[in-house]
């Protein structure tokens, strides 16, 4: 690879940092290639990326980001996971593939510019995803309206409970 590519390299991969959520390195050592494609199928599925490129030239593209502090995990073989939406999409994904190949070994991450450990990322691909929080968020909205209406809906109705009571009683009285 020489100097121009390198540049061009370390310029995309600060780019994509720059407009990442979060970022996830992993340790790919003994996946087969049908293997890493299948973990790139399942991330793009849920909107994120896996780049591979070299250590050092990642640690160039990091330097002055929110996530220079993965550098100190760029050791061996690193796959870095990128998602430029929703943070617990890729933790899901890669926690369920490293169930299911145990090459796969997931080193650190950082979420916001705050770095996380092995085990919360775990506990952050426990989370439900996006979609699953807005729809609970907007079913919970729903509901205060919607008995608002049922409480304004049930004082007339209960009036005319009432005055259909008081015509059944008066018509018996006239029986």
């Amino acid at each position: 690879m020489n100097r121009d590519d390198k540049v061009s390299v370390v310029e995309e991969l600060s780019d994509k940092l720059a407009k990442a959520k979060i970022a996830i390195l992993t340790d790919y050592r003994g996946l087969t290639v049908s293997d890493f494609e299948e973990l790139r199928v399942s991330l793009k599925k849920c909107g994120s990326e896996v780049k591979v490129s070299k250590n050092t030239l990642l640690k160039r593209a990091a330097a002055g980001t929110p996530f220079e502090t993965l550098s100190e995990h760029l050791q061996g073989t690193t796959a870095l996971t990128l998602s430029f939406d929703d943070p617990v999409g890729p933790a899901k994904a890669l926690a369920e593939f490293a169930k299911g190949h145990e090459q796969l070994q997931i080193k650190a991450a950082v979420l916001d510019g705050k770095s996380l450990g092995v085990e919360e990322i775990i506990a952050l691909s426990k989370l439900p995803g996006k979609d699953v929080l807005l729809a609970t968020m907007l079913s919970v909205m729903q509901a205060v309206p919607t008995g608002f209406v049922r409480v304004l809906n049930a004082i007339p109705q209960k009036m005319v409970y009432l005055l259909q009571a008081v015509k059944d009683q008066k018509e018996q009285l006239d029986n």
